[in-house]
């Protein structure tokens, strides 16, 4: 991606968070800049995972690394068990950074991967928090919203 007057090169991993993949974590960790950890806010277990996940990257890189957590399908407002709130706060207390996105819609993947890119070593000068990157999404539909509702969806656009 570019990013100022650079261009970074972000390589992913995903284990999708699976026990068959556990036995290769340490590998994937072990050189790694930056861990994202990403739950699903329509699941409270997979929230509770994240403290293990943490735990298992912290064991093998120690404060040497990123981490970031994410809550994912913030576009499944109506299943939604895990409140901003408390991503944030698990954040805050595990002293790692926070963000929220929707894959499925789209919603701050691209802020999600600046804010990465922002954080890696050498990038200080670079302000990820710039309020512009963000996206703020309210999918709550609004009081006269039965045509919305007559199609199924949660989005009053």
């Amino acid at each position: 991606m570019y990013l100022e007057d650079r261009t970074i090169r972000l390589q992913l991993w995903d284990t999708a968070g699976q026990e068959r993949f556990r036995s290769l974590i340490p590998s994937y960790i072990r050189d790694s800049s930056v861990a994202v950890i990403v739950y699903d806010v329509a699941n409270r277990q997979s929230f509770l995972n994240t403290s293990k996940w943490i735990e298992e990257v912290r064991t093998e890189r120690g404060s040497d690394v990123i981490i970031v957590l994410v809550g994912n399908k913030t576009d499944l407002l109506e299943k939604r068990q895990v409140s901003i709130e408390e991503g944030d706060a698990k954040s805050r207390d595990d002293g790692v950074m926070f963000i929220e996105t929707s894959a499925k819609a789209g919603f701050n993947i691209k802020p999600l991967f600046r804010k990465i890119a922002a954080a890696l070593p050498g990038m200080e000068s670079f302000s990820s928090t710039k309020q512009e990157d963000m996206v703020d999404v309210n999918l709550k539909p609004t009081v006269n919203s039965s045509h919305t509702e007559q199609q199924g969806g949660g989005c009053a656009c």
